[in-house]
């Protein structure tokens, strides 16, 4: 039997309050069996170097600038944990969970070290496993723990140990997170609605296993095909030649489509011409390119998705190692599984059976919304991992179960983020203090975190984030990113200035289902 714990119980069982905040080492000890803190130590500021320069997948720490407690240990044995803790004096009273992508396995010193220097304790999971691990998802319990428990556990425990070191618990808790980072802000919403007040979801994947069918579909097809497999120059081609026929449509010319919906852009006019040798691509990759950007069907033809967006690009080559290993680890329990084999439907079913708790697609959110909490999910129109198209439906969803958009949008908005790959990356702006991004600290114009503070805090409705493109740390351009169903509309003045647009109703959005 799974052992069931809470804050006050944490605190009570002989976790005495230490006799100063920065009583560090004391921290150390095991509670119950369950939260084994091994390692407490101070770590000074060091603007100049970074705290973990050889953090892979990413997540490695930017320099430390603030004193603090760094706190790292286990729950039940196999999850792992960190929680840094600025020194009394730096702490701004609030707990940040930091969310890991992909396939998980290690910490989010990233977002940690952006985010303690703003006065936060933050904690991160590696959801249960680690990346030297290379079948993890053949135990069923750690993939329950990389699906949800993992993310709650390591927040109730950093709950109870910042209680400790401050001697009072935190005002305010937190989340931030991108791809599986974001798709554990959702879980966290759905499923334990009291760890936070407010949470930041980017690129959540709801129904993950079906976007993976979708990945996986697509990369087979086209192993199955060499002749008409796409390169990366032809996924490029694509792209560019989309944005050059709908960039215009939102009225400025800048490489970004606003809303790629309005686009209407076919892979048929890429075809070769006779006598064309670049620019163009040949018959069997034309009908390639339409048959991924169409709608993916099931054995019986019968569509299982809506297909992408115009423009957006995905992956090329065969099945990424994750994709693989869901499948033959987590679904078919097999890791020498033959990828061929792969059935859409029939995995789909099958995925659903051995992660059941991978989709976060739930829409009885009841729970969060009656405790005041917040949420802001982010997406980018051009993410070829993890498409928009779903996320938007989602949203949708989300919006009837509560009674309509009206109703949904006093709690839960979406901010579409046109020409943004995932998380961040592509044409359009990438930087709002997302997960992984520059941050603007105390700025909930600038930055998503701290849009959600203002309204947990203070009852300011976020209407927009303006986000930033950066050319080596140097501002390019701003825009407004808008609470669905708006979109930015430019109104005159410099077009690289977000105060030259406005957010206005889209019909296109508005009337999208």
């Amino acid at each position: 039997m799974r052992r069931r714990w809470c804050l006050a119980g944490l605190v009570a069982a002989g976790w005495a309050v230490p006799a100063a905040a920065q009583d560090c080492a004391s921290l150390a000890g095991t509670y119950a069996g369950a939260v084994v803190v091994t390692n407490a130590a101070a770590v000074h500021a060091n603007a100049a170097q970074p705290f973990q320069p050889d953090t892979p997948g990413g997540y490695k720490s930017l320099p430390v600038r603030v004193p603090l407690c760094r706190v790292a240990g286990t729950i039940e044995g196999d999850i792992g944990f960190e929680l840094w803790l600025p020194l009394a004096g730096a702490w701004n009273g609030r707990l940040l969970g930091a969310g890991v992508g992909g396939d998980a396995g290690v910490f989010n010193y990233n977002d940690l070290s952006r985010r303690v220097t703003e006065g936060f304790a933050a904690v991160t999971t590696d959801s249960g496993h680690r990346s030297s691990q290379p079948h993890w998802m053949m135990n069923p319990k750690v993939r329950t723990d990389y699906e949800h428990r993992a993310t709650h556990l390591a927040t109730l425990a950093a709950k109870a140990i910042v209680a400790r070191f401050y001697a009072r618990p935190a005002t305010h808790s937190y989340f931030l997170g991108c791809s599986g980072g974001g798709r554990q802000g959702l879980k966290e919403l759905e499923e334990y609605p009291a760890d936070y007040d407010g949470i930041v979801a980017g690129a959540p994947g709801p129904y993950m296993p079906l976007i993976s069918v979708r990945m996986m579909w697509s990369s087979l097809l086209q192993k199955q095909q060499p002749a008409a497999a796409l390169s990366d120059a032809d996924w490029s081609l694509y792209e560019k030649a989309t944005f050059a026929a709908c960039d215009a449509k939102d009225g400025v010319r800048d490489g970004v489509v606003e809303n790629p919906l309005t686009c209407g852009f076919k892979p048929a006019a890429l075809a070769c011409k006779p006598g064309q040798s670049g620019g163009c691509l040949s018959a069997p990759k034309v009908r390639m390119l339409a048959t991924i950007v169409g709608a993916m069907p099931d054995e019986h033809g019968r569509p299982m998705d809506r297909g992408l967006l115009p423009g957006v690009r995905t992956r090329p080559g065969p099945p990424s190692p994750l994709l693989r290993q869901m499948w033959a680890d987590a679904v078919h329990n097999n890791p020498d599984w033959d990828e061929n084999t792969f059935r859409r439907s029939a995995d789909l079913a099958a995925a659903n059976t051995a992660m059941p708790q991978l989709r976060a697609d739930r829409t009885d959110i009841a729970p969060f919304l009656a405790r005041g909490g917040k949420a802001i999910i982010y997406q980018g129109w051009q993410d070829p991992s993890v498409i928009a198209g779903p996320t938007i439906d989602f949203y949708r969803r989300l919006a009837a179960a509560q009674g309509g958009m009206a109703a949904l949008r006093q709690s839960v908005r979406l901010m579409m983020v046109p020409g943004m790959y995932h998380c961040q990356g592509g044409p359009g702006v990438d930087q709002f203090g997302g997960s992984g991004q520059a941050t603007a600290p105390g700025d909930p114009q600038g930055d998503v975190l701290w849009s959600v503070i203002d309204w947990v805090e203070h009852g300011r409705t976020p209407d927009a984030v303006i986000g930033t493109r950066l050319s080596a740390g140097v501002p390019v351009f701003t825009r407004k990113l808008c609470a669905f169903p708006q979109s930015a509309r430019y109104t005159g003045g410099d077009q690289a200035d977000a105060r030259s647009y406005r957010c206005v109703l889209d019909p296109v959005l508005a009337a999208y289902r």
